[in-house]
C-alpha cells in the first residue's frame, strides 16, 4: 500500500504546468512550478519543515517548545502544520496589510496571531519584525525562526525545489522567474540550477515600494525606494541575508494594479486559482518577453493559493476601491 505516514511527507514533488493563453505572445515554453499542491497550499511548506528539522538537530527547538515568527501568512501555515505533527505550539506576528483570510487560516490550525501596523519602519518597536523578536526574548522555551536570515530557508530550495525543476525539465530549463521576499526560493533554486548549467538566467520579480531592484543594480540601499504597497508576499524594506544578489541576473518590478489584475486573469483565463504574487510573477514574465526565444524553457514559480485572497484580489468591490478595475 502506498500512503504518507503523516501530512509532512506530502511536501514537495509539485507538478510543472504549461501556461497557455496568458503567455501566447511569448515564443518560449512557459511552465509553472505549481506550489499550491503542498499541504499548506504554498511553497513555504518546504522551508518550514527544513528550518524546524535543522533547529531540532541543533538543539535550538526543544520538546514542547513554542515557535515564534513574523510572517505574511504562508510561512506561518507551513510552520503550523509541522508544529502540529511534531507537538509544538506557534505564535505568529503579521502586518495589518495581510488578508483577513491569512489570519483566519492560521488561527484555524491552532496558532496564536498578533497583528501589527505595516506602515512603520522595520526597527520601529511596533513593526512585525520588532514584535516577533521581542516575543521570542520574553517567552520561555521558545525559538525565533527568522526566515529572512535563517540559512535553512535557502537550503530547502537548494536541496529539493531546484533538483525537482532540473529533473522535471530534463535539464532543458533556460530561465527561472520567481517573486522575491525572504530570498530563500530564488537563492536556493538559482544556486542549484547555475551549478548544473551556468547559462541559466535567474530573474526576480519585485514590487514598487521595495528596495531589491535598485540595490541589485547599484549596490545602494535607497530608503527613497521604500513606501507602502499592496502586493503581498514579495518585496522588502530590508535586505534579508537569504537574498544572494550574485545569483540573480536581474529584477523586474510589477505594479500593485498589474499584480492584482493578473491574479484574476490567471484564474479566469488559465483556470489557475492562485495568490497575489502569482499575478505579479506572470506579469513579470510578460515584461521580460524580449529575453526569451522559441527554444527557451521558462519556469515561473507560483507561491500560494487564491483562497487566501478571496476578500481582496478576487473581490471586485475591493478591486474597484483600489482603482484596479472600472
Amino acid at each position: 500500500m502506498h500512503y504518507a505516514k503523516n501530512i509532512l511527507e506530502t511536501i514537495g514533488n509539485t507538478p510543472l504546468v504549461k501556461i497557455n493563453k496568458l503567455v501566447a505572445e511569448i515564443p518560449a515554453l512557459v511552465l509553472a512550478k505549481y506550489e499550491t499542491f503542498n499541504p499548506g497550499n504554498s511553497v513555504k511548506d518546504r522551508m518550514a519543515l527544513k528550518m524546524i528539522e535543522d533547529a531540532e538537530a541543533q538543539g535550538k527547538l526543544k520538546p514542547g517548545g513554542i515557535i515564534i515568527e513574523g510572517t505574511s501568512g504562508n510561512t506561518g501555515m507551513g510552520l503550523a502544520l509541522v508544529a502540529i505533527v511534531k507537538g509544538y505550539t506557534c505564535i505568529f506576528v503579521m502586518g495589518d496589510k495581510q488578508s483577513k483570510e491569512k489570519v483566519d487560516v492560521l488561527r484555524a490550525v491552532g496558532a496564536k496571531v498578533v497583528v501589527c501596523p505595516s506602515d512603520v519602519e522595520p526597527d520601529d518597536p511596533r513593526s512585525y519584525y520588532s514584535v516577533s523578536k521581542r516575543l521570542a526574548e520574553e517567552t520561555p522555551n521558545s525559538w525565533f525562526v527568522n526566515q529572512y536570515d535563517n540559512p535553512s530557508n535557502t537550503l530547502a530550495h537548494y536541496e529539493y525545489t531546484g533538483p525537482e525543476i532540473w529533473k522535471q525539465t530534463e535539464g532543458k530549463i533556460t530561465h527561472f522567474v520567481v517573486g522575491v521576499g525572504t530570498g530563500g526560493t530564488i537563492s536556493g533554486v538559482g544556486k542549484y540550477l547555475k551549478e548544473q548549467n551556468p547559462k541559466i538566467k535567474i530573474w526576480g520579480i519585485d514590487t514598487y515600494g521595495s528596495v531589491f531592484k535598485k540595490y541589485h543594480e547599484t549596490g545602494i540601499f535607497d530608503k527613497k525606494e521604500i513606501y507602502p504597497y499592496i502586493t503581498e508576499g514579495i518585496g522588502e524594506d530590508i535586505l534579508p541575508l537569504n537574498v544572494d544578489f550574485d545569483i540573480i541576473d536581474g529584477f523586474t518590478k510589477v505594479t500593485d494594479k498589474d499584480a492584482a489584475v493578473y491574479t484574476q486573469k490567471l484564474a479566469k483565463v488559465e483556470g489557475m486559482f492562485l495568490g497575489n504574487s502569482a499575478g505579479a510573477a506572470v506579469k513579470g514574465v510578460l515584461q521580460l518577453k524580449e529575453h526569451f526565444t522559441k527554444d527557451d524553457v521558462v519556469v515561473v514559480l507560483f507561491h500560494d493559493h487564491g483562497s487566501r485572497y478571496v476578500g481582496k484580489m478576487f473581490n471586485d468591490d475591493w478591486m474597484r476601491k483600489q482603482g484596479f478595475i472600472e
